[in-house]
């Protein structure tokens, strides 16, 4: 594979850009960036295409094609390059999450220089901002809620709790803040050694990123090893109807201000019972829809007792249940409503629902096979 930045005059608008792109990308083995205000491009070809027959392509359609020094040495105001040295080794890490700090500050006590990419606006990745620490969190309220009403103390008389969502949120966001801080923002703030950069990454070969960033710069970074730690995503069943309601994931349930009348739940792993549960004790109607049963791939006595005790509890468990179809109503004056029909002909509506139905990597835009990663489908 090899790679060649492009200075590319001629462009008189930015639809140049798709013009140029479409008409080289569509080549086997040949991908090409093209930046309009800057009247750059980088090339990058893993076919037997020659540099020569591309700029002529490129040429045909009108422009005027100067060839630049390597990209792996150039630097422009469009261009940034962070490149290896021949005295400190560099790890590039993709991610900015728990795994990808454990990762870096262990490099950093070999000896390594780290540069760390994370395409989203903040720092900490799922755990701390949307995942662990938040969900225990509310969960810990949740649970605070439950015992107003269910102890067997004889002294303390048992009473409904009074659920104020918006505190609760606030209170959860400023920990949230803080851990975040202490955990990620700190260490970056005092090691020299972790550089942070902001922006999406994608393999050019082994041993090259590039991060696309805003106003269409770019940074490259050679590297002499990659941790990928890039987390993973809900992942959304192709239900149809359901692209067309405003549905929850996990993150919508967990910075949601507001608690449904009745929740609907698709799910039944370790992330959807406990939100269900979250929600059932802190005074919402729950539904939950299992494909098959409560936690199917651990032992079956754990989803049968975590069944009758969530059902004890008030939840509605329908196990070997689908939605077939869902559809969703604005109201005029309140929330609106989401019906679903299921596989077993039930109709059931609902304030909110929830999809949790498990999570897939975030490795799709990464062009692993750049770099010579096989992946699963």
């Amino acid at each position: 594979m090899w790679t060649q930045q492009l200075k590319i005059d001629g462009m008189t608008c930015p639809s140049c850009v798709g013009g140029i792109e479409k008409k080289l990308n569509g080549l086997p083995g040949v991908e090409i960036k093209v930046f309009y205000p800057e009247g750059m491009g980088l090339l990058s070809v893993t076919g037997e295409s020659s540099l020569k027959s591309l700029i002529g392509k490129i040429e045909d359609k009108g422009y005027q094609v100067t060839v630049l020094s390597d990209t792996q040495a150039v630097k422009t105001s469009l261009v940034d390059t962070v490149a290896s040295n021949d005295s400190q080794r560099h790890v590039a890490i993709i991610g900015s999450g728990s795994g990808a700090f454990a990762g870096a500050l262990k490099a950093v006590e070999k000896g390594a220089k780290v540069t760390v990419i994370e395409a989203k606006d903040i720092i900490g990745g799922t755990c701390v901002n949307i995942g662990c620490i938040p969900s225990k969190i509310m969960i810990r309220a949740a649970h605070i809620a439950h015992l107003q009403q269910h102890h067997g103390l004889e002294g303390i008389k048992k009473q409904k709790p009074v659920i104020n969502r918006k505190k609760l949120l606030r209170q959860q966001q400023t920990r949230v803040d803080e851990l975040r801080a202490a955990k990620y923002e700190r260490i970056l703030a005092s090691n020299p050694n972790i550089t942070l950069v902001k922006g999406s990454a994608r393999f050019v070969d082994a041993k090259t990123l590039i991060v696309d960033q805003e106003h269409g710069k770019y940074t490259q970074i050679i590297a002499d090893q990659f941790l990928i730690a890039s987390g993973a995503s809900p992942i959304i069943p192709a239900i149809p109807g359901l692209s067309a309601t405003p549905y929850w994931t996990s993150t919508e349930a967990l910075t949601a201000d507001t608690l449904p009348a009745h929740l609907i739940v698709i799910g039944s792993s370790i992330v959807a019972l406990e939100l269900a549960q979250a929600y059932l004790r802190l005074g919402s109607k729950v539904t939950l829809l299992a494909r098959h049963s409560l936690l199917r791939h651990e032992d079956p006595e754990i989803g049968a007792q975590l069944h009758e005790i969530l059902e004890s509890e008030g939840m509605k468990i329908l196990d070997h249940t689908q939605a077939e179809v869902i559809s969703y109503k604005k109201g005029l004056f309140s929330s609106g409503k989401f019906t679903l029909k299921t596989t077993t002909g039930q109709v059931l509506k609902s304030d909110q629902l929830l999809i949790a139905t498990g999570r897939s990597p975030n490795t799709k835009d990464l062009a692993l096979g750049q770099a010579g990663v096989a992946v699963d489908d």
